[in-house]
């Protein structure tokens, strides 16, 4: 399974998110889950099962087929519930 975060510029708050979804993916035990971080113009849906986007960006995303919309993107609470509701989903966790 691949997961990506997105942001407007590709570096900033996607690099963010990306660490906080391994922190989460490392704390649920599933450590081979590749996740990788991208602009919202290099993004493309080949490149990950799940795309996570802030909600600013939820529009400009509907391209990529599978996206989760965060809220609030520092909201760790918020980012675990959904980062575990996709791999349950995936059938990774039980």
């Amino acid at each position: 399974m691949k997961l990506a975060a997105v942001c407007g510029s590709g570096l900033g708050s996607s690099f963010m998110v990306e660490m906080n979804i391994k922190t989460i993916l490392k704390e649920l035990g599933l450590e081979d889950i590749d996740v990788q971080h991208y602009d919202v113009g290099s993004a493309a849906p080949e490149l990950a099962d799940m795309f996570f986007v802030g909600g600013d960006l939820a529009d400009s995303t509907t391209h990529l087929g599978n996206v989760t919309v965060l809220d609030s993107i520092i909201d760790m609470d918020e980012l675990r519930e959904k980062v575990t509701a996709v791999v349950k989903d995936a059938g990774l966790l039980a």
